[in-house]
């Protein structure tokens, strides 16, 4: 079993009298990184939010009930909590009334967990975002070099831990994953009103990965309003299937200063999406792949270091572009991604050097790779 991230962070916040929030896409390993805490523990209860029995158990329940369900039990888990009509205030009874209770929730809508906890729970829990399997865990699991090895298959089948774990059924995995969990949440939200016009505008996201999204162009090319567009594309961040980066903009005129590039979380999913598994030598696109595949990596790194880091791209009316900017304690670093070095020098563009001239400036490679990904 590959041991996450999360596993030591979760471990040092238990049984401090608040309840423990996990939440992130379907089958990037909740469940899993659960046994592996609890598996030894007696006295667990486990709860989960996809059973009819249990969301019925818990439509009118009181805290004397609560009381007898959870027995002796001194560890409750709740799987799937946002599918539980009004869990928060259910599950401020059991912080609030049951002590020496170590809740643990886990949610796959970050919109619709957050709306029913957050209010309930103030104060009463600590939050934890999951993703797919890193390039910092796989190499702990296997080895540095093991894991550069890998990268083209890994832009190409990504990081869920199933894919991962079964090499060989990557596709088959994927196109289950996409077609059976990917849409699952998101449908069940109440602003999904056409589902199959968010199947297009995915493949459509998933075609401009790296280039500058227009929710007006968008929308024209699959039938919605730019604000039914921005809706959707708000619901599937909140489903941890994509993210937005701005642009970055201070010093010049010309710099744009509205615009928005969509990244997948997960480049396995990204590619089941419009059904391309092509080999990375064969791709026309193996550039935009490496883009949001490093950068991807990079904010799941962020996230679980818990560093307090500002992303944007930047570009200006003439062109000139820099793919990834960061801002940790007021310092700009700026990045381009090169999956092919060697063709030609990157150099920072002029204009940017002279605005921002204590920035500094890397060209990230499959060579180098290492470097942004394994550091703060």
């Amino acid at each position: 079993m590959i041991e996450r991230i999360l596993q030591s962070k979760i471990t040092s916040f238990l049984n401090k009298g608040k309840a423990i929030v996990i939440v992130g896409a379907r089958q990037v390993g909740k469940s899993t990184l659960l046994n592996s805490l609890f598996e030894k523990t007696d006295n667990v209860l486990w709860l989960t939010g996809d059973e009819v029995d249990v969301v019925n158990l818990f439509e009118n329940i009181t805290s004397t009930r609560l009381k007898a369900l959870i027995g002796k039990n001194n560890i409750v888990i709740i799987d799937e909590a946002q599918l539980i009509p009004n869990i928060g205030r259910k599950l401020k009874l059991i912080t609030d009334y049951i002590k020496n209770v170590q809740l643990v929730v886990t949610g796959s809508s970050a919109f619709e967990l957050a709306n029913k906890l957050n209010e309930p729970l103030t104060g009463r829990k600590c939050e934890f975002k999951m993703y797919p399997l890193t390039f910092m865990e796989m190499i702990n699991h296997t080895s540095l070099l093991e894991e550069k090895r890998m990268i083209p298959h890994r832009m190409i089948y990504g990081y869920y831990p199933e894919v991962v774990s079964n090499p060989g059924n990557e596709q088959n995995i994927l196109k289950e994953l996409s077609n059976s969990y990917l849409y699952k949440d998101i449908f069940q939200l109440d602003n999904i009103a056409k589902p199959e016009k968010l199947v297009t505008l995915l493949q459509a996201l998933s075609h401009q990965i790296g280039q500058q999204v227009s929710y007006n162009e968008i929308g024209q090319l699959v039938g919605l309003d730019s604000k039914t567009v921005e809706k959707y594309i708000d619901a599937l961040e909140k489903c941890y299937v994509v993210f937005r980066l701005g642009s970055f903009s201070r010093n010049l005129r010309n710099e744009l200063k509205f615009s928005r590039k969509i990244y997948f979380w997960d480049m396995g999913i990204r590619n089941a999406v419009i059904g391309n598994f092509s080999h990375i030598e064969n791709r026309m696109d193996v550039g935009a792949i490496w883009e949001n595949f490093v950068i991807a990596e990079r904010m799941k790194l962020h996230s679980y270091q818990n560093v307090f880091t500002n992303h944007w791209f930047w570009r200006t009316q003439q062109q000139k572009e820099i793919d990834f900017i960061e801002e940790v304690d007021g310092i700009l670093s700026a990045y381009e991604f090169k999956w092919n070095a060697k063709k030609k020098t990157t150099k920072c563009p002029e204009s940017f050097r002279k605005s921002y001239p204590n920035a500094i400036f890397s060209v990230i490679t499959e060579d180098n790779v290492e470097d942004f990904l394994l550091s703060e």
